[in-house]
């Protein structure tokens, strides 16, 4: 972008320049990533909403458990097992928790006439003793039932564990009773206005209904409700809520899913399934006394997800403009494709007799009319052009330490000539008569060895160089002459005369910028000499970049001069454009 010098440099437009490449391989590769991509962003766009503004759900769940379940326990009386057969309803079993989760009791301990005084600890590895010395006064463990008294009394027939201050009796830290209290398949519903309360849920029958029973519950998640009644667990119940809220396409249900969330794997975990404590406190004779109840059951955590959409012009601008890049891809991977398979890649990777070499040399051209290499142009930077080489040298100043005719650079190739610009040919140019029975020819420039004046610099191998006028530590710059090895200069070739040193055409170019000018004659021989200039440049270096930082052989710069001199005053030499 140009820095801005005026308003008019503010009120423009710039865009990129565009290659198009006529060919069916990468037509074909171009077409088949934009109908890819088309199909997915149009999928994505219908599929997923994406021209909806979305809002997430906020949820208030209201839920219920209903039914009756026979419990059947066998106790020993007199010394014979008796069947004791009793009746849970919804206030037995169910325990309102905080937040959308409620619990749901499914085994139990029980533990009956407690009343706070002195009795023996439960028998654990801290607490077995055998005599007053294993007990602490006032000795208070996490997993202790009471504050220990010092004392050392007896438990259960040979058994002595230490005194505590507690509930008594105290709880028997057993393991929950295998046999489940609540077997019974029971209901569970999430309350909805305008459902049948009839219905019960099923995954692809009736997946609206939000009445459920425990067994497909589970059975949904892998697990047997029997097994995991006797130890408790957690239970995940979620509700996903998919609104399109549009007039045209108005859908707003939910879909059920269920998720165990405790540890299955209870022979490992420490705290294995779901567990907790409550009392139930009487008196009796003016003591008060409780029963104390470890409650096992599953805890059910009712999980609301969703989002509410609805269209909205801006997403679907924002959707449409982000996905535009997309179809960047197929010119990145043509792009590699040319960069991959060069000239370059194929001389090094490839043998000259293979066949795949062929599609190679195709990209090499789309890749010379795509790419064009250029270097920071910078003070010093130069060109140089020998008439005996086929390529370009390009030097760096500051790595001179000897003339400019030595310095080996880097190879350029050379631009290829562009036919359709020859306005700066001289008008001159027309073709001689051809004598009839002569073949004709094409005049080649005299490749004879000319011996070397006494004059003529060392580092001169064209017999027509002068040595430099400038200062010694400038010199370096004008010591180059017009080949690299000894022979003809190009100085005395009918193409210089004509191209370089024709008057005729030099005032053409000249008029031909300003054609109104009019200047005396040393200010015309400083116009034509510095075009003359311009013409060598542009005739050796065929780029008007590499010109700018061309330097002319010291032959051609003295035979310019020589053409059009200057009355007065010593030459400038070479000035860098930058």
């Amino acid at each position: 972008m140009t820095a801005c010098c005026s308003w008019n440099d503010v009120f423009q437009y710039e865009t990129d320049k565009i290659i198009r490449i006529q060919s069916k391989t990468y037509g074909t590769i171009k077409w088949f990533f934009h109908v890819v991509l088309f199909s997915y962003i149009g999928f994505a766009l219908v599929s997923d909403k994406r021209y909806q503004r979305k809002e997430p759900v906020i949820s208030s769940v209201h839920s219920k458990i209903k039914g009756i379940a026979e419990v059947k326990k066998e106790i020993m009386e007199n010394g014979q097992k008796k069947v004791v057969q009793s009746v849970f309803d919804m206030a037995d079993y169910t325990f309102p928790l905080q937040g959308n989760s409620f619990f749901m009791m499914t085994n139990f301990l029980k533990t009956e006439g407690q009343e706070q005084g002195l009795c023996p600890e439960y028998p654990t590895r801290r607490t077995l003793c055998s005599s007053d010395r294993g007990c602490k006064k006032g000795w208070l463990g996490p997993l202790s039932k009471g504050i220990q008294t010092g004392r050392c009394v007896d438990y259960k027939e040979k058994q002595k564990t230490c005194e505590v201050f507690a509930w008594c009796p105290v709880e028997a830290a057993e393991k929950a009773p295998a046999d489940a209290c609540l077997l019974s398949i029971m209901c569970r519903r999430n309350i909805l206005p305008d459902l049948n309360s009839t219905c019960t849920f099923h995954k692809t029958r009736d997946p609206q209904c939000p009445i459920f029973r425990l067994g497909d519950i589970f059975q949904e998640t892998g697990d047997n409700f029997s097994e995991v009644a006797i130890q408790g667990g957690i239970m995940g119940i979620e509700i996903y809520w998919d609104c399109n809220l549009d007039r045209w396409f108005h859908h707003c249900r939910p879909k059920y899913s269920f998720r165990r969330l405790d540890d299955k794997t209870a022979k490992e975990s420490l705290y294995p399934g779901y567990n907790f404590r409550y009392a139930k406190y009487y008196k009796e004779n003016n003591t008060e006394k409780r029963t104390l109840i470890k409650a096992y059951g599953i805890r059910f955590d009712i999980l609301v997800f969703g989002t509410g959409g609805k269209f909205d012009i801006i997403q679907l601008i924002v959707y449409i403009g982000s996905t535009l890049s997309y179809f960047g891809l197929a010119t990145v991977f043509i792009d590699m494709l040319i960069n991959t398979y060069s000239s370059k890649y194929c001389k090094s990777h490839v043998y000259p007799w293979c066949k795949c070499c062929q599609p190679c040399a195709v990209n090499e051209y789309y890749y010379k009319k795509k790419y064009e290499s250029i270097v920071e142009p910078t003070r010093t930077l130069k060109y140089v052009s020998f008439v005996d080489e086929p390529y370009i040298r390009m030097v760096n100043e500051r790595l001179l330490g000897r003339s400019l005719q030595d310095v080996k650079g880097e190879k350029v190739l050379r631009p290829q000539l562009d036919f359709a610009d020859l306005s700066w040919l001289p008008l001159s140019l027309h073709d001689p008569p051809l004598i009839p029975g002569q073949p004709e020819e094409i005049q080649l420039l005299n490749e004879e060895v000319h011996l070397k004046s006494r004059d003529c610099p060392d580092w001169c191998q064209c017999g027509n160089c002068l040595p430099s006028q400038l200062p010694e530590n400038q010199r370096c710059l004008e010591e180059l002459c017009c080949r690299k090895k000894l022979g003809a200069c190009i100085t005395t070739s009918e193409l210089f005369r004509d191209l370089v040193l024709s008057r005729r055409a030099l005032q053409f170019l000249v008029q031909y910028q300003e054609p109104l000018l009019v200047l005396d004659a040393d200010s015309a021989n400083s116009r034509l000499r510095h075009c003359a200039y311009r013409s060598y440049t542009t005739w050796r270096f065929g780029s008007q970049d590499l010109a700018d930082f061309a330097i002319l052989p010291s032959c051609c710069r003295w035979r310019i001069r020589r053409e059009f001199p200057k009355s007065e005053g010593q030459y400038s030499g070479f000035k860098s454009p930058y």
